[in-house]
């Protein structure tokens, strides 16, 4: 059986072609989960000062109307 190096030149091309490809879907998907990542950070800590905030209020005593002295 005689092996022809012009096809296993043509599979290696082929695959390097995929392989670049592949790592270029793999670095856009990194970027997006990235930015992902940053607005999961960003909604937690919107969240985190919106519980601070009502814990403050919640805390206050609860005041009457009263006019100015």
């Amino acid at each position: 059986m005689t092996i022809d190096i012009e096809s296993l030149k043509s599979e290696r091309d082929r695959l390097k072609a995929q392989l670049r490809d592949l790592e270029s879907d793999q670095r856009k998907l990194e970027a997006d989960l990235k930015v992902l990542r940053q607005r999961e950070i960003r909604s937690k800590r919107e969240i985190e000062a919106l519980s601070t905030l009502i814990e403050l209020h919640d805390a206050k005593p609860e005041q009457v109307d009263s006019p100015p002295a």
